[in-house]
């Protein structure tokens, strides 16, 4: 004799209910990194010395002088920063779905490298281009993508730190908020629109370079996401564009004169 499942269906969200989830994610990660921006560039203008002459420092020491512990907290800021991705991959599972239906997984990891290794190329070089006219301009801060002192992990952790930030931003800002904004029923050039200014605005705190090549970087990602249907092609070429950003000037900073320095 057979009885029938009691096993609970996965709920269905209302529109309200898919808005609150969407707001929620995003004051929990790069929504609220957005509204930080904001405050540190109001500050930065506001303050006597030229943008041009103020920095804006990644990837800095935490402990300075005491490397394991810095080491610690690097690692520790890392896995925290991935939270974001997790809550997002728990509600793609209430939903009845999972990251694969963003194209987050490992199923083409050749085509998805090699297109990535594609647009990186594209963007990295003109984005090079983009903030060195703007910090010459006086329109961007400099730039310092790395503080960490001259030990054996901090290439390692520059590293493992880029690729933490390609998988935070296109799992959220690209995939997760164009489904969800999608499923709210806004068009494309809406949803194309809010997940690059929203790209941009987490940037803000370089300055103005900053905020428009991202915005710039943000519309490519939205329409190569949309021809692709995948995101990891786009977590590739974010992730090698920050691992040159990062360990480049790591590499090169004090050593070219080209390359602004504090």
């Amino acid at each position: 004799m057979t009885t029938a499942s009691t096993e609970p269906s996965a709920p269905t969200l209302s529109r309200r209910l898919l808005g609150v989830e969407l707001l929620v994610v995003l004051g929990l990660s790069l929504g609220a990194s957005g509204v930080a921006a904001l405050i540190s560039f109001a500050g930065s203008l506001t303050a006597p010395v030229a943008l041009g002459k103020q920095v804006a420092s990644l990837n800095a020491s935490a402990a300075p002088g005491r490397p394991w512990l810095d080491l610690a907290w690097q690692l520790y800021y890392i896995a925290r920063g991935l939270m974001p991705v997790v809550l997002v991959g728990y509600l793609l599972v209430r939903e009845g779905t999972s990251l694969r239906v963003l194209g987050f997984d490992l199923t083409r990891k050749l085509s998805d490298l090699g297109r990535g290794a594609l647009v990186a190329a594209a963007i990295g070089g003109s984005g090079l281009v983009l903030y060195l006219a703007a910090q010459a301009g006086g329109a961007n801060l400099t730039v310092a993508p790395s503080g960490l002192p001259d030990v054996w992990w901090r290439i390692p952790v520059l590293i493992l730190s880029a690729w933490q930030n390609a998988v935070l931003e296109e799992v959220v800002v690209l995939g997760y908020l164009l489904r969800r904004v999608r499923q709210l029923g806004w068009g494309w050039p809406a949803a194309i629109a809010a997940s690059s200014v929203l790209r941009g605005s987490y940037h803000l705190y370089q300055g103005v370079g900053g905020l428009v090549g991202n915005m710039v970087m943000g519309v490519v990602f939205c329409l190569l996401y949309r021809r692709w249907g995948r995101v990891m092609p786009l977590v590739a070429a974010h992730g090698l564009i920050d691992t040159v950003a990062f360990v480049g000037y790591a590499l090169l900073a004090g050593h070219v004169s080209w390359l602004p320095t504090p």
